[in-house]
């Protein structure tokens, strides 16, 4: 395991999951520690499992989304969050791909601090990996469901990831 992984320590009847952390946002702050805790949260949620391996997940901008959205969903336009899904066969649970440009332009349209708006799109990602999808209108609302279950879980369990943006 390298420095920049972390072992998701198995919560009672979970399986752990190697979390690979990768900031490729200049200025984007955080700890390991409080975006690791906020993965284990994730992990004991029994309603929202997903499959076993190695989680990536990669903070980046606008450009390089933009770049993935092209490549694999054929539309150029940016968004806040691609998720790759996994190869459990091959030990890996999937990647989550977080824009941190979109999440600084969209919070405070959302009313939301870049905390709340970078974690909704962990738990976007993190819902796509449990099979969970948004093209159609019913499965969309199913999703804002989910999304606003699992927020209002991780803020009463203060799990929130500790994001800042360097000055």
């Amino acid at each position: 395991m390298t420095t920049d992984q972390k072992l998701i320590k198995p919560s009672i009847m979970h399986q752990s999951h190697i979390l690979d952390l990768n900031n490729a946002y200049p200025g984007l702050q955080y700890t390991e520690a409080s975006l690791t805790a906020f993965f284990r949260f994730l992990e004991s949620l029994t309603d929202y499992p997903i499959p076993a391996g190695e989680l990536s997940v990669v903070f980046i901008n606008d450009e390089v989304i933009a770049e993935l959205h092209e490549e694999y969903l054929d539309d150029p336009t940016p968004t806040d969050v691609i998720t790759f899904l996994g190869d459990p066969t091959m030990d890996f649970a999937g990647e989550i791909c977080v824009s941190v440009d979109h999440a600084l332009a969209n919070a405070t349209i959302h009313g939301q601090t870049l905390q709340e708006e970078l974690t909704l799109y962990l738990i976007h990602g993190w819902l796509h990996l449990t099979g969970l999808d948004d093209i159609e209108e019913t499965e969309r609302l199913l999703m804002r469901k989910a999304e606003a279950d699992i927020m209002a879980r991780a803020k009463s369990a203060g799990t929130l990831p500790d994001f800042s943006i360097a000055n």
